[in-house]
């Protein structure tokens, strides 16, 4: 008996790519920023090899899945969001701009 399930296609998948990419830009602390990113970027090259079609399905289905609480978390997060910026946000004094910023004048 064939599969009834409706195997995803390939622009289908890359537009729920960068949904959850674009969701992850969202998120205002860097470290949950990062890690959205790096799980979005690791789920799809684990599941890049799938070929069975009901796999990739309940792949896609879990995706979506994935970018909905993305999205609601994203939101919460925003209303609880961070004060001071993480030390890998802020601009290296080393930088000239950064000195024109603070005031600091080279001598």
């Amino acid at each position: 008996m064939a599969s009834l399930v409706p195997q995803p296609g390939r622009s289908e998948v890359l537009s729920l790519f960068r949904s959850l990419l674009r969701t992850s830009r969202k998120f205002a602390d860097y470290n949950i920023r990062e890690y959205a990113k790096r799980r979005t970027i690791d789920a799809f090259r684990h599941n890049k090899d799938l070929s069975d079609p009901t796999v990739i399905a309940a792949a896609f289905s879990d995706g979506k899945t994935q970018l909905e609480v993305a999205t609601r978390q994203a939101v919460v997060y925003s209303l609880y969001a961070p004060k001071v910026k993480s030390v890998m946000e802020i601009v290296s004094c080393f930088d000239v701009n950064c000195y024109a910023l603070l005031g600091w004048f080279l001598i």
